[in-house]
């Protein structure tokens, strides 16, 4: 019985194999290594290049430009920083400036007050 239920796994993961198309995708790695004029030398590297892993060029060229965006992101994020301080200040400027004006908007006499009023009433 055991046997049987050994050979019942296999006949399980050969169809899982089977329905997921890896043996498909497996079965068209080894010919085209097959079909290869020369052999290459690391078989191990055609497979993973055959089935789109990246090569270690592609990593370490990945972890290069991974290293400057990190840079240009601490940068930016400094900058955004110095522009929100810049921008506190602005705003603060702007709100003194809009209190003396509204101040001196009260206290300055209406042009009206320097001339004779031109109401028929008042003559």
């Amino acid at each position: 019985m055991a046997a049987q239920t050994t050979e019942a796994k296999k006949e399980e993961y050969r169809k899982y194999l089977e329905k997921s198309g890896v043996i498909d995708q497996l079965t068209r790695v080894l010919v085209g290594l097959y079909e290869q004029p020369e052999k290459p030398a690391n078989a191990v590297e055609f497979i993973k290049k055959f089935l789109g892993a990246p090569s270690d060029s592609d990593v370490e060229s990945l972890r290069v430009e991974n290293a400057q965006l990190k840079e240009r992101t601490e940068e930016l994020e400094k900058k955004v920083g110095e522009l929100e301080a810049e921008l506190e200040k602005a705003r603060a400027k702007n709100q003194f400036y809009a209190n003396l004006h509204t101040c001196l908007l009260y206290t300055s006499p209406s042009p009206r007050d320097l001339s004779t009023s031109r109401m028929p009433s008042s003559a």
